[in-house]
C-alpha cells in the first residue's frame, strides 16, 4: 500500500494530526465523487461547466496541481450539497468548502497517478484504502 500510504501521509500533513477532521473530510470526498453523476468524471464535467476545466485536469494529469478558492469549488459543487456536508461534518459551509479546495486537489491527484481516470467501481474502494492508511 505504498502509494496510498503517500497519499493519505501528503493529503494529512504526514499523520493524522496534519488536518482537523481528515478522516471526515475524506468521506466528505467519497461522498462528493459517489453523488455525481458518473464519479469522477462526473466531477469533471461539472468543473469544465463552470469554466475550470484546466483546474481539475492540471490534477488528474502528471503536472503542477493548479490551486481552487472554496469559493470556486463552493460554485462547482453548490452551495446545497456543501452545505448539507458541512452541516453533517459540523464545519461552516465556508471551513468546509476551504478544506477541501486543499485536499480535493491532492486526492484527485493521488488517485491519478498516471494521468488518467480510475475505472468508476475503483473509487470507492480507493479512497476506502486511502482512509485506512491515513490511521
Amino acid at each position: 500500500m505504498g502509494l496510498l500510504d503517500a497519499i493519505a501521509g501528503q493529503v494529512l500533513g504526514g499523520g493524522n494530526g496534519g488536518a482537523p477532521g481528515g478522516g471526515a473530510l475524506f468521506d466528505a470526498i467519497g461522498s462528493l465523487l459517489n453523488s455525481q453523476p458518473g464519479g469522477l468524471a462526473g466531477l469533471v464535467k461539472a468543473f469544465e461547466q463552470q469554466g475550470l476545466g484546466e483546474v481539475i485536469a492540471s490534477w488528474i494529469g502528471t503536472g503542477q496541481n493548479q490551486a481552487i478558492s472554496g469559493e470556486q469549488l463552493q460554485a462547482v459543487l453548490g452551495s446545497e450539497q456543501v452545505q448539507a456536508l458541512a452541516q453533517s461534518l459540523g464545519f461552516s459551509p465556508l471551513q468546509l468548502s476551504g478544506q477541501l479546495a486543499q485536499m480535493l486537489p491532492q486526492v484527485i491527484d493521488g488517485m491519478t497517478p498516471n494521468g488518467q481516470l480510475p475505472p468508476q467501481d475503483a473509487l470507492g474502494g480507493l479512497l476506502g484504502m486511502l482512509k485506512t492508511a491515513m490511521g
